[in-house]
């Protein structure tokens, strides 16, 4: 039985997490999800990053309106890190892709 869990991040730039992902080669895919905004015939697109598991049950950093969560199954967790190592290292780098890339900005 799945129980997926939802970590809030403080992850709000799909550029900057994508460059974490990619420097800690952290192969992960673009994932579109279309939700329609109320009864008009509007869509709102939130692209999602999905890291595949071999064991089928993928890890997807998802966004819910204000940051990309970590969403997984913490019982067929795959990864060489635990959670918090994964987050923490996913944190550092991208903290670091923010400094670089926001100081660049003129």
């Amino acid at each position: 039985m799945s129980h997926f869990t939802h970590i809030e991040t403080r992850f709000q730039n799909l550029f900057y997490l994508e460059k974490a992902l990619n420097k800690l080669d952290i192969a992960h895919t673009r994932q579109k999800e279309m939700t329609k905004i109320g009864d008009s015939k509007s869509y709102d697109i939130d692209i999602n990053l999905r890291i595949s598991q071999s064991n089928g049950y993928d890890i997807e950093f998802c966004w819910n309106g204000k940051e990309y969560e970590l969403v997984a199954d913490t019982s067929f967790w795959e990864q060489r890190d635990s959670i918090t190592g994964f987050i923490n290292n996913i944190a550092k780098q991208y903290a670091g892709e923010v400094i670089i890339g926001e100081s660049q900005k003129t």
